[in-house]
């Protein structure tokens, strides 16, 4: 999958779960986006889990208790989820509820990307690199903002809406569409 469709297929679900629980949607798809390698891993394609969230705690109201275990190193329990949203909305409930220096600054990435990646979200004893991961949100922010801003409104809501229509709404608000009426 390209970034654009990345960004294309899943900023709806970032921003649905974003609004509901307060946190800024690009920093949710820039956190998809390095956890799945773009929705390129295993966790992604088949578990729907685009965070690498593992499966400690109680089932809720996103995730019902399934899991599956790593076949890796580690050998850990990750979360198996039943749609794709679901793990957009469980990743914004677990950092606005566990991680709330994060979600407190979830509007500057910079601030979110150095507030996460030095929390104990990062377990260095499972060979995260705290310091990598800071750059590697901060980077994938920046792309993810830089696809929205090209693609133009139409990426941003769901269903898309005609590019035409968005250039003309965009001419209209920008002062520099004359239009005569004959």
């Amino acid at each position: 999958m390209t970034k654009e469709a990345f960004v294309d297929t899943y900023y709806p679900l970032a921003k649905k779960a974003g609004d509901a629980f307060g946190l800024n949607p690009e920093v949710i798809l820039a956190q998809a986006a390095i956890e799945s390698g773009w929705a390129s891993s295993y966790g992604a394609r088949v578990r729907k889990n685009f965070f690498g969230i593992t499966a400690a705690g109680s089932p809720n109201a996103y995730w019902d208790g399934s899991y599956s275990v790593s076949k890796k190193q580690y050998k850990l329990k990750f979360r198996v989820y039943q749609t794709e949203q679901d793990s957009f909305y469980d990743f914004a409930r677990l950092i606005t509820s566990k991680y709330r220096a994060a979600s407190a600054v979830s509007s500057d990435t910079t601030q979110y990307a150095q507030a996460i990646a030095y929390s104990p979200y990062i377990s260095e004893n499972n060979g995260d690199n705290r310091e990598g991961y800071r750059k590697g949100i901060i980077s994938a922010a920046s792309s993810i903002s830089e696809l929205i801003k090209k693609a133009g409104t139409r990426q941003i809501i769901p269903g898309g809406i005609n590019p035409v229509f968005v250039g003309l709404i965009g001419a209209l608000t920008a002062g520099t569409l004359a239009i005569a009426l004959t």
